[in-house]
């Protein structure tokens, strides 16, 4: 009725060991798709939040006849409800402000992210 001796000390070396390399078997195959679909996220919220940034300039314009001369305007003129944070900088300070072309037009024609690097189809962040 008494615990073998075997069951009494716990595990071997081997057994802790088989069960380390299988641990980290699995983690290297689901760590790079783990990382894969990050990324996959934070391009998505990209475009997602200059479609926004973009809507709300073009709505301002149509109802000013100008441009927003900053982001903050497209806030206070409640186009927007806060500028969002740039996914891939985690920052609202990195936007990229798009300037007419015009010389006698001011404010804010296009609004871009202020990352450096490339999305996962090669495009720069910087043109999108």
């Amino acid at each position: 009725m008494g615990i073998s001796r075997r069951m009494a000390r716990g595990f071997t070396l081997i057994e802790l060991l088989v069960v380390l390399t299988i641990v980290a078997l699995l983690l290297t195959i689901a760590a790079p798709e783990f990382l894969s679909n990050v990324n996959k996220a934070k391009e998505a919220v990209l475009k997602e939040d200059l479609f926004a940034f973009r809507d709300a300039i073009d709505k301002y314009y149509s109802d000013k006849g100008a441009y927003p001369p900053t982001v903050d305007d497209l806030v206070t003129s409640k186009y927007l409800r806060k500028i969002p944070i740039d996914p891939m900088t985690d920052s609202t300070t990195t936007w990229t402000m798009v300037n007419p072309e015009q010389a006698d037009s001011t404010g804010i024609v296009d609004i871009r992210s202020g990352a450096p690097g490339k999305a996962r189809d090669g495009s720069a962040f910087m043109t999108w």
